[in-house]
């Protein structure tokens, strides 16, 4: 059986706008540019037609990811679940036992990850040990600076 990749309908519908910007924008663009190139002549020596095919083995190569992603995609609606475990999707407010300063994070796919956004991916060693804690609870989690504790304050699903 083939393994499923969890992500919120955010996470999914972000990876359906990449592959359709990809396909309608970005491969003609690149076709047209490798046309264009072709008409200079010389292709052994053509920097920009070899920019191009470049270009569009990336974009052949990041389609083809994509598309399995989706493929494979296990939505799960955040809005259904209920409870004070954490799981998948939850939005915990968390306080570093160290200095005070709290910090809400939303446990989301890999994909959709963005620390800057507060999402927060499942496969980070922050989120793998807060999976199954509940509020009140502490973790302690290994960084790159040393061990970081945190003290689950809040446990929500928006």
């Amino acid at each position: 059986m083939e393994k499923r990749i969890p992500m919120t309908l955010r996470g999914f519908e972000m990876l359906q706008n990449e592959i359709q910007h990809l396909k309608n924008v970005e491969r003609p663009a690149v076709i047209k540019a490798i046309s264009e190139a072709r008409e200079h002549g010389d292709l052994s020596e053509n920097a920009e037609y070899h920019a191009a095919k470049e270009r569009q083995g990336f974009i052949e190569g990041r389609l083809g990811e994509l598309e399995s992603k989706v493929g494979h995609a296990e939505i799960i609606d955040v809005s259904q679940i209920s409870g004070d475990e954490i799981k998948f999707g939850a939005t915990v407010t968390l306080k570093d036992e160290d200095t005070d300063e709290t910090v809400n994070y939303q446990i989301v796919g890999s994909d959709e990850a963005d620390i800057r956004k507060q999402l927060l991916s499942i496969t980070s060693p922050l989120a793998r040990a807060l999976i199954g804690k509940k509020k009140g609870e502490s973790v302690e989690v290994a960084t790159p600076n040393g061990g970081k504790a945190y003290h689950i304050q809040k446990v929500q699903y928006l």
